[in-house]
């Protein structure tokens, strides 16, 4: 079984960035969240039907961050990608990515940014990788296309291929890397050319747990060397274990953050901490377990009791018309 370490002869991470500013990827800070989502809607018509996949969502992210989004199949969470990747328009609402508003965005400039600015990583390698192609040859593609010179392009992918630990295995075909290695490379292939935006969909879906996780540090190191903002989406277990922040979408909405907070004794003990999310006019899911649990179908009740906020189910439901005076009543 393969493992990942970083490799000792790394240059260190100032080192690296400093790299990246001379080869003209100068690292922009920004004052506001680098990712902004308002209210976003997306609809989907197939004849006669039309699906809403995304209904409301409000989200932001933040320069150099990690977040994984999960949810259940259909939940959303993946055309929620595909907008943030330029891959799919909203049907309504705001979504900027940095100076980008992706909801009133030119075809041509949506090529550009498409190149230059995100980098995507899919679940199978065959939509990462060209086959016929070395690992190096594979980095270099991008960079190709997006106009980068041969000593630009050659310098980027020894770069990535000693951070993967994989310069040995520069002038191999993709059908001579394991699958691990496939996948480190496709992220290597994804920061081809120094994206401030890494998106991954799935990106250990075919790798078993030792491997999920690895591919996991590997994206962490990535993130801490390059300051990139790194978006996942996944099914992995462990996923809060190496992330940030992770976001549960249900039913097309937002509507729970965990985050591991440190213990007494520091990160050792770290506690798995979920919020429920609040959105800008007040709405909120409950956790499906509360809502089986305490029966609540169709109307609930809250009340304030010092500083906390409790729901509970409406005893009965209310009638239409019930409580409003008839006409004859009040004429009498």
């Amino acid at each position: 079984m393969e493992t990942y370490e970083r490799p000792a002869s790394h240059s260190s991470n100032s080192e690296i960035a400093s790299g990246n500013q001379q080869q003209g990827h100068p690292i922009e800070e920004w004052d506001e969240p680098y990712i902004e989502c308002r209210d976003l809607f997306k609809i989907f018509k197939r004849a006669e039907l039309e699906v809403v996949a995304l209904r409301g969502i409000d989200m932001e992210v933040e320069q150099g961050e990690m977040v994984a989004i999960v949810g259940a199949s259909g939940s959303g969470k993946s055309t929620l990608l595909n907008i943030l990747s330029g891959l799919d328009r909203p049907s309504a609402g705001q979504v900027r990515v940095g100076h980008r508003d992706l909801l009133n965005i030119s075809d041509q400039e949506l090529v550009l940014y498409r190149r230059l600015e995100v980098g995507f990583v899919w679940q199978a390698t065959a939509r990462n990788l060209v086959p016929y192609l070395s690992a190096r040859d594979n980095i270099e593609l991008p960079q190709a296309i997006a106009g980068k010179d041969m000593s630009s392009r050659r310098a980027r992918s020894l770069e990535l291929l000693s951070i993967l630990d994989m310069e040995d295995k520069a002038d191999r075909k993709i059908h001579q890397l394991s699958g691990g290695e496939q996948q480190r490379l496709a992220i290597a292939v994804g920061m081809a050319n120094s994206p401030p935006l890494l998106l991954a969909d799935e990106p250990t879906g075919e790798l078993d747990t030792q491997m999920a996780s690895q591919v996991f540090q590997l994206l962490r190191e990535i993130n801490r060397i390059y300051h990139v903002t790194i978006v996942v989406v996944t099914h992995y277990q462990g996923v809060v274990e190496h992330m940030d922040r992770v976001l549960h979408i249900r039913d097309g909405r937002i509507s729970s953050e965990s985050r591991l907070e440190p213990g007494q004794h520091g990160t050792e003990n770290a506690l798995h901490e979920e919020y429920l999310v609040v959105d800008r006019v007040g709405r909120l899911q409950l956790p499906q377990e509360y809502v089986d649990k305490l029966h609540i179908q169709g109307f609930a009740k809250a009340d304030i009791a010092g500083d906390q906020v409790n729901i509970k189910p409406a005893s009965r439901s209310p009638k239409p018309g019930q409580g409003q005076r008839s006409d004859t009543a009040e004429s009498a």
